[in-house]
């Protein structure tokens, strides 16, 4: 294939990503603000996990075809990239308080964190330890679905009072939201693909290219959430999504390519030594500040971003 058609090709899923982000989101808030379940959740649920799809494709994809170190890269770059990049440009943009819903959550991915890095010291990935992490995902999922029974409570009672929602624009805003996601994951795929064509071209590690460009790309469905959540004025759906895909991140998808591997996956030593400190390291930034004081502020907005530069710099070097 020649580099006309690649370029096209990851032009359009760049087209793709951008519009389908914004039906995207235009769906998912009117999901909330029908349902009654709080804009954080929805973002920490429904949102979360369909813009964590790529992540869990690509990975149990590359585990599959015997691409580990782009698997496994792909997974923890991803969570680096979505604290670092995408959480950094919200914050520096539209630093806000927390939800009361943030702190459990926040608990948790950090949990989830320090737990992946203990149990990958080795350099394997064990099935039977990393059902602790699907227990970290378990409660993470309880904790949502109390949630969401609380607030659609008391959406039923206001909707009795003014009515209920047409079957047309029901149909419509599922749409929306579905079409949007399509949108999301197909441009996200056509940008990894050939993303990646590029840069093995260019004689790049799959260690480097799992943990930068596919770890980015699988991103930038939370990413082009994100944004379009700016521009909205939707922080509280853009903050759910970031911290719930990363909790699913973190729980699911490394434990699902350790069972798919054989029930032991490896871990290779540019993830022990570097990629897993530093996702350690900007998993504090982010949390623990808004957990202390219930908001985030536009300082830490600049020093996750240098610091995910930083990281870019030494895997580049």
């Amino acid at each position: 294939m020649n580099l006309f058609v690649i370029v096209l090709l990851f032009s359009v899923g760049l087209l793709l990503i951008v519009k389908g982000g914004d039906w995207f989101l235009d769906g998912a808030v009117w999901i909330a603000e029908t349902s009654g379940i709080p804009h954080f959740i929805v973002g920490a649920t429904v949102v979360s996990v369909a813009t964590t799809l790529p992540e869990l494709t690509v990975s149990v994809t590359g585990v599959l075809r015997g691409e580990i170190d782009l698997a496994v890269g792909n997974a923890v770059g991803s969570v680096t990239a979505n604290l670092g990049l995408i959480l950094g440009i919200s914050v520096l943009c539209t630093p806000s308080a927390v939800d009361r819903q943030f702190a459990p959550k926040a608990v948790l991915m950090l949990c989830g964190a320090a737990m992946l890095t203990i149990l990958c010291r080795n350099g394997s990935l064990t099935l039977l330890p990393a059902l602790l992490l699907f227990v970290i995902f378990a409660l993470y999922l309880w904790s949502n679905l109390r949630d969401a029974g609380r607030g659609m409570a008391a959406e039923r009672k206001s909707r009795a009072r003014r009515g209920g929602v047409s079957r047309r624009k029901m149909l419509s805003k599922l749409a929306m939201f579905f079409l949007g996601l399509a949108g999301i994951i197909g441009g996200s795929r056509l940008l990894i693909d050939y993303g990646s064509e590029l840069a093995l071209r260019l004689g790049v590690p799959p260690g480097v290219i799992g943990a930068t460009l596919v770890a980015v790309g699988t991103s930038l469905p939370e990413l082009v959430t994100a944004l379009t959540a700016i521009a909205k004025k939707e922080t509280a759906m853009s903050i759910g999504n970031i911290v719930g895909a990363n909790v699913i991140d973190l729980t699911l998808v490394l434990p699902v390519c350790a069972a798919v591997s054989g029930g032991r996956l490896a871990i290779g030593s540019q993830t022990t030594a570097l990629d897993l400190p530093v996702l350690l390291g900007v998993c504090a930034l982010a949390m623990l500040p808004p957990l202390a004081a219930g908001r985030f502020y536009r300082w830490q907005g600049f020093l996750l971003l240098g610091m995910y530069a930083a990281y870019l710099a030494v895997l580049m070097a």
